[in-house]
């Protein structure tokens, strides 16, 4: 009896969490497919040239990165392998940076709105992630050239399956993809339960209580905190949300950990995903975890502290 019970609470909170995700996707998702429709990336590409440049990237590189940002991992990595080869091609350091500053920053009008619901700023988060990205590209590009690491031709070896060309076989594709999301939810919770049963949970806020602390993140937050550094933004941010609305975290853990997940998720996964462009894994990986926890514990001693203080700027952007 108490299983069942245990059981129906879980769908419930599942189901609760997933529509109020859905509420946030789903106009996002069809306004971007609008703007792919009509072609508009292109002009975001414009601005990003001169940046791509300074990472010592080609500035045709910039529809690559504008693609991804505003649809997806995916979305870039199509358009990286459709672009005409140029007179030289990009060393495995090149594709790395790339890599690196796309994994860093995309999805961004999907995955800022699920970091809004959560409770932080929509512009705060969404510049921090495109700052973060070019400060990772700059860096990573200058100590692979004064290293010379990585100078080899990058060889993509990435098949993708074409995309629906249909409107009935996108919407097909964007159905499953938000049915998935319930399932993998909703399994997450039931482990999450499952675990603070048999006290794992606090097992684990104990071990990574030292290393989060660092970056201003509690213990209530370390274990959601992983998870959305291991299976992405949108379960670890469904998770918070599920914290937030029942008063369990600090706004400065809410602020930290959403601000680590939206630097670094998805590790293994998306990590593994740019080695099929070229991308040199240890580099993507490392690169991106250390920089965002190294920007994360300045940050949450800059801002996390005037959080909460009325009126302030750090308030209202974050």
């Amino acid at each position: 009896m108490a299983l069942a019970v245990a059981a129906k609470k879980a769908l419930a909170d599942a189901v609760r969490i997933s529509l109020d995700l859905y509420k946030v996707m789903v106009p996002v998702i069809i306004a971007v497919k609008i703007l792919k429709e009509l072609d508009l990336i292109a002009y975001l590409a414009v601005p990003l040239g001169p940046l791509m440049e300074l990472a010592g990237l080609p500035a045709d590189m910039g529809l690559v990165w504008a693609t991804a940002i505003l649809t997806n991992i995916y979305g870039g990595i199509l358009v990286y392998v459709a672009l005409p080869p140029g007179p030289d091609p990009l060393s495995v350091a090149q594709v790395t940076v790339l890599s690196t500053m796309i994994l860093i920053a995309h999805n961004l009008p999907v995955e800022g709105r699920i970091t809004q619901k959560c409770g932080v700023g929509f512009w705060g988060q969404t510049a921090l992630r495109m700052g973060g990205a070019l400060l990772c590209g700059l860096l990573m590009h200058r100590f692979f050239a004064a290293a010379g690491m990585l100078t080899e031709p990058a060889r993509a070896i990435f098949t993708a399956a074409p995309a629906q060309a249909s409107l009935v076989g996108w919407a097909l594709g964007e159905a499953k993809s938000l049915i998935m999301i319930f399932g993998v939810i909703l399994a997450l919770i039931v482990l999450m339960r499952v675990l603070a049963r048999f006290r794992v949970t606090d097992l684990l806020e104990r071990v990574l209580a030292p290393v989060l602390g660092l970056m201003g993140i509690g213990p209530k937050a370390a274990s959601i905190t992983v998870i959305g550094l291991v299976m992405g933004l949108a379960y670890g941010g469904g998770l918070i949300m599920m914290e937030v609305q029942g008063g369990r975290l600090s706004r400065r853990d809410v602020f930290s950990s959403l601000s680590l997940m939206s630097l670094s998720h998805a590790l293994i996964e998306d990590t593994l995903l740019m080695t099929l462009i070229g991308a040199s894994m240890q580099g993507t990986f490392f690169g991106r975890l250390l920089f965002s926890m190294l920007v994360v514990a300045v940050l949450s001693r800059l801002v996390g502290p005037r959080l909460s203080a009325p009126g302030s700027v750090a308030g209202r952007l974050f």
